[in-house]
């Protein structure tokens, strides 16, 4: 393997990363901020509050992007197969 075939799968890698963990934080943050509002208006300060919503939030996202996201890691590994193999 070249320097150049490793650093596209490292690049590849770092991009696939980045594109199966952005939906969960985005709605893990969406979500905390939304009850953080609702805690400060209401002046309740419970820890489970914070965290009961997000993680049913990120369960429903992983139920409707499972399939998706697992489709993504199966193609980076292809790739990477693919490369290595090519070489």
């Amino acid at each position: 393997m070249t320097e150049l075939q490793i650093l596209d799968i490292m690049y590849q890698t770092f991009q696939t990363a980045v594109k199966l963990t952005m939906p969960f934080l985005l709605v893990s943050m969406v979500v905390g901020v939304i009850i953080a509002i609702f805690q400060a208006a209401t002046q309740i300060n419970e820890q489970t509050l914070t965290f009961v919503p997000k993680f049913l939030a990120i369960l429903v996202v992983m139920g409707l992007l499972g399939s998706t996201l697992l489709g993504t890691l199966q193609d980076l590994f292809r790739n990477m197969l693919t490369i290595i193999v090519g070489s």
